[in-house]
C-alpha cells in the first residue's frame, strides 16, 4: 500500500486551518463528498471540487454544507413535494476518510485521485431527520440515564468497588461482524454443491486462494491504512471449491467471507461499517471479482449476517476503565447488565423492524441456517463457564480472563440492516430494562430473566420463556418454540405491525424525543414502500417466469376417472 497518501482526518484535527493545509499540501485529493444516511439506511454521494469547498469552508464546517429538495434522499412524510428542502451539516466529532480512485491518477502528483467524505446529519424544518443523528440521540439518553441511575442508587456503583465521586462518564462501544459474497461475475450458483459443502463444513475458515485472497488481504491491509484496526478476515460456511484453469487462473469463484474489526463508538461503528462495505466492493471490483451484500442471495445454502456486538463501559477520572455489565462477583453479569438484556427481550417486538426490513433477510431467517428465528436470549449453564449458543437471538459473550469482553451479540442483523438504528433502538430498550433492574437483586433478576411460562413478573411477563440453553433448532418442534418463545413476524408488513402493536412499548423509543413519531412513522413509510415495490417489481416478476415455465406433464385422459369421483 502507499505510505504517501492520507487516509483519514481525526476529529481533533477538522479546523479551518488544518483542512486548509491538507487539501492544500495534497492536491490528489480532489473532491469532497457529502455522506448523509437517511432513515432506510441509504448514503448519499457528491462530488464537489476543493476548490469551491475551500472557498465557502466556514459555511461547509460550521453552517449548512449543501442543500437538497429530498429526491436524494428517502424521508416519506418528512421531505413532502410540497415542503422538500433538506439541509446537509457537517460532523465534526467523527474522523473523516479519504476515499481514493485507483483507476484515475493525478499526473503532477502521481497519485490516484482522492475524495474527502464528510459525514452528515440531514435537517427538515432545522429538525435532525437522518439516522446518524438519532444514534447519537440515542447514545446520549443511554449515558445520561446510566449516570442518573448509578447516582441514585449507591448499591450500583458497589458492585464495581467505585464511588459516584470517582466516575467520569459512561461510555458505550459496539461493533458487527461483516459477511458477503463473492463469485466470478459469470458463476451462477450449483445449489446442490453448496448445500453439500455446507453441510461438510469444507469452506468454513479454510484457506483463501488466488483473487480472493489477494482481494482479502488488500481490503484488510487497506483497513488498517485508514485506522479502522481489522481483526480477522476468512472464510464463512457458504461456497464451493474454484476450478484452476490451464493459464494458472480460478474460474468459478462463489465463496462466502467474512471480515471483523475492532469495537468503536456507536456512531462510528456505523460509518466504519458503511465505509468497509463500499471498500470490499471497490478492492474485490479491481481483482475482477463480484460482491454482494444481501442477506440470501442463495436458496438453500447460508445467508449472510451481520452479528451486532454492544457493550458498556464506566470511565473513572483516573483513567481506568470498567466494564458495565460485567460482575466480579460469582454471576453472570451485573445488575444493570441484567436489565439491558431484559430490556431488549421484552421490547425486542419494536427493535426488530429496524433489524429485519427486507424481503431477504426474513428469506435468512430460517431453521437450519444458524439464523435466529425466536426472542430467546442465553447466559450459559455455570457463571464460571462462559459458552455461546448459536440457536438463539442474543446471547451474554464472556471471557473469564478478560472483564471488558463482556457484551451482547445480537445475531439478527444482516449486512443491509441500517446499523444505526439497529443500535439505537437496542440502546432505548436496554435504558427501560436498566431503570427496572437498577434496584432490584442479582439473583432475583437472574429468576426473572429464566422463568418458566407460567411464571408471571412485574417486567417479564407471563406466557413467555425469555431464557433456554437448548438448542432452538432442533429440542423443541414449531408449536413449541412459538408457545414458549412467542410468535415471530413472518414478513415486512408483519413485522411493521408491531408499531401499531404496541404503543407502550414504542413509547420506550420516543423517550427524551430520540424516535419521535414523525421519525417513526416516516420510517415505516418508507419500509412498507420498499417492501411492496420489491414485490411489485422483483418477487412478482420471478415467480411469473418460474411459472410460466411450467408444462403439463400428463394426459388429461388419465385423470378422467379421478375427476368423475370428485364430481
Amino acid at each position: 500500500m502507499r505510505t504517501d497518501l492520507i487516509y483519514r482526518v481525526e476529529a481533533e484535527e477538522l479546523t479551518k486551518e488544518n483542512l486548509t493545509k491538507i487539501l492544500t499540501n495534497h492536491p490528489e485529493i480532489k473532491f469532497i463528498s457529502l455522506g448523509a444516511v437517511d432513515l432506510i439506511g441509504h448514503e448519499t454521494d457528491t462530488k464537489i471540487p476543493v476548490k469551491g469547498f475551500l472557498e465557502d469552508l466556514d459555511m461547509f464546517l460550521y453552517g449548512y454544507a449543501a442543500q437538497t429538495d429530498g429526491s436524494s434522499v428517502f424521508l416519506p412524510k418528512i421531505a413532502t413535494l410540497h415542503n422538500a428542502k433538506v439541509d446537509m451539516k457537517a460532523d465534526l466529532t467523527v474522523p473523516w476518510f479519504i476515499e481514493y480512485n485507483m483507476g484515475l491518477y493525478d499526473i503532477d502528483a502521481n497519485k490516484p485521485i482522492g475524495t474527502l467524505k464528510i459525514p452528515c446529519y440531514l435537517y427538515h424544518d432545522y429538525l435532525p431527520v437522518d439516522s446518524r443523528h438519532l444514534l447519537t440521540r440515542s447514545v446520549d439518553y443511554f449515558k445520561k440515564s446510566a449516570m442518573i441511575m448509578l447516582k441514585e442508587n449507591p448499591d450500583l456503583l458497589k458492585e464495581y468497588r467505585i464511588k459516584f465521586e470517582d466516575l467520569l462518564e459512561v461510555e458505550l462501544t459496539s461493533a458487527t461482524e461483516l459477511e458477503f459474497w463473492v463469485k466470478s461475475p459469470s458463476t451462477h450458483g450449483d445449489i446442490e454443491a453448496l448445500s453439500t459443502s455446507q453441510e461438510l463444513k469444507e469452506q468454513y475458515w479454510s484457506k483463501t486462494r488466488g483473487e480472493v485472497r489477494s482481494a482479502l488481504e488488500e481490503t484488510l491491509i487497506l483497513m488498517e491504512c485508514y485506522g479502522i484496526k481489522p481483526e480477522m478476515g476468512h472464510k464463512e460456511v457458504g461456497g464451493v471449491r474454484p476450478k484452476l484453469k490451464d493459464n494458472g487462473q480460478f474460474e468459478g469463484v462463489l465463496e462466502q467471507l467474512e471480515i471483523d474489526w475492532k469495537y468503536a463508538s456507536p456512531k462510528e461503528t456505523g460509518d466504519q461499517e458503511i465505509f468497509v462495505r463500499n471498500l470490499v466492493r471497490e478492492v474485490f471490483i479491481r481483482h475482477g471479482l463480484e460482491v454482494t451484500f444481501l442477506a440470501k442471495p442463495l436458496e438453500n445454502v447460508a445467508g449472510s449476517g451481520e452479528h451486532t456486538h454492544v457493550s458498556g463501559t464506566l470511565l473513572l477520572k483516573n483513567g481506568r476503565r470498567i466494564n458495565l455489565f460485567h460482575s466480579i462477583q460469582k454471576d453472570f453479569m451485573s445488575t444493570l447488565g441484567y436489565g439491558a438484556l431484559m430490556g431488549i427481550l421484552k421490547n425486542y417486538e419494536i427493535i426488530n423492524p429496524f433489524v429485519t426490513s427486507s424481503n431477504e433477510a426474513f428469506k435468512r431467517l430460517k431453521k437450519g441456517y444458524e439464523a435466529p428465528i425466536t426472542i430467546v436470549s442465553s447466559l450459559g449453564y455455570e457463571p464460571e463457564i462462559p459458552s455461546r449458543n448459536r440457536t438463539i437471538l442474543i446471547g451474554l459473550l464472556r471471557d473469564e480472563n478478560n472483564p471488558m469482553a463482556t457484551r451482547f451479540e445480537l445475531r439478527s442483523p444482516n449486512p443491509h440492516t441500517n446499523t444505526y438504528l439497529c443500535l439505537a433502538s437496542l440502546l432505548m430498550s436496554m435504558v427501560d430494562g436498566m431503570d427496572y433492574a437498577k434496584d432490584k437483586e442479582r439473583n432475583s433478576l437472574l429468576k426473572e430473566l429464566s422463568k418458566e411460562k407460567s411464571e408471571d413478573y412485574p417486567y417479564l411477563k407471563k406466557g413467555r420463556v425469555y431464557r433456554t440453553e437448548k438448542d432452538v433448532f432442533d429440542d423443541f418442534t414449531d408449536e413449541q418454540r412459538e408457545d414458549l418463545f412467542g410468535a415471530v413476524p413472518e414478513n415486512v408488513y408483519e413485522n411493521s405491525r408491531a408499531f401499531d402493536l404496541y404503543p407502550d412499548k414504542v413509547h420506550i423509543l420516543s423517550k427524551d424525543n430520540v424516535f419521535t413519531s414523525k421519525l417513526i412513522e416516516s420510517y415505516n413509510e418508507a419500509l412498507l414502500y420498499k417492501w411492496y415495490t420489491e414485490i411489485n417489481h422483483r418477487v412478482i416478476p420471478s415467480l411469473m417466469d418460474e411459472i410460466r415455465s411450467l408444462r403439463k406433464r400428463h394426459k388429461d385422459s388419465e385423470f378422467i376417472e379421478v375427476k368423475q369421483n370428485w364430481d
